[in-house]
């Protein structure tokens, strides 16, 4: 896809996105959520295992977290989390919000993508919780890497949520133990039209999604269909 038509997209995104009051910053996040999807899944031998992707609750991605905006208090990094559902299919996706822990060191480049892997039902309760400490309360370990998981731990394993880091091109796991979880109240608010709640959005299938989140969820089916094939 070319330069050109990317652009075009995102603005026809916008547009529509700003009739149902969701800001430019959003939409963005949308696609930057998208685009780190697309890009990981262009290398397969540095992709999540695909065992480990079919077996995940939830997929939640953080783009662009800059190690600056930790600099002063209260700054967060900011992307969005959607389930799936029983029939195979991905629900609307809910914004979150996620605050530094003891990981800063572990990330290394000025920019990075977070996505993190909900592995059961209490991974995901805790993530729809407010505030939820990453590591204490819901079990963090770093993610493997490859078509396999031959040289997970034990402790990869037994996680509630796994997660990975971007950086540079680089893709690796890390561990966010000590971090902080939140649902992002204010843009899933600008994004469904009023207040919501996430669990009715990401587990109960009573909301629709909306226009603007379809770049995210159609980036989710693609992973879903390559790791189908490629089995």
């Amino acid at each position: 896809m070319s330069m050109k038509t990317t652009g075009l997209m995102v603005l026809a995104l916008c547009a529509s996105a700003a009739a149902q009051g969701v800001g430019t910053s959003e939409v963005k996040r949308i696609q930057e959520a998208a685009g780190v999807l697309r890009d990981i899944r262009a290398v397969p031998e540095k992709d999540i295992p695909a065992s480990l992707w079919t077996k995940a609750k939830c997929v939640a991605v953080v783009p662009g977290l800059k190690r600056a905006a930790f600099i002063v208090g209260g700054e967060y990094g900011k992307g969005l989390v959607s389930c799936r559902r029983g029939s195979g299919d991905w629900s609307p996706p809910v914004f979150i919000k996620i605050q530094k822990g003891s990981w800063g060191a572990q990330i290394g480049g000025e920019e990075v993508d977070l996505v993190l892997l909900v592995m059961n039902d209490r991974g995901i309760e805790h993530l729809l919780k407010n505030n939820v400490s990453l590591g204490t309360e819901a079990s963090m370990a770093a993610g493997p890497l490859g078509r396999d998981v031959q040289a997970a731990t034990d402790a990869a394993m037994r996680a509630e949520i796994l997660s990975w880091s971007r950086s540079h091109g680089v893709f690796a796991g890390v561990n966010l133990s000590g971090g902080v979880v939140s649902p992002d109240e204010d843009d899933n608010r600008d994004l469904y039209g009023g207040p919501v709640n996430p669990h009715e959005i990401l587990l109960e299938g009573k909301i629709p999604s909306p226009t603007a989140a379809q770049p995210f969820l159609e980036e989710l089916k693609q992973h879903d269909s390559v790791v189908h094939t490629s089995r």
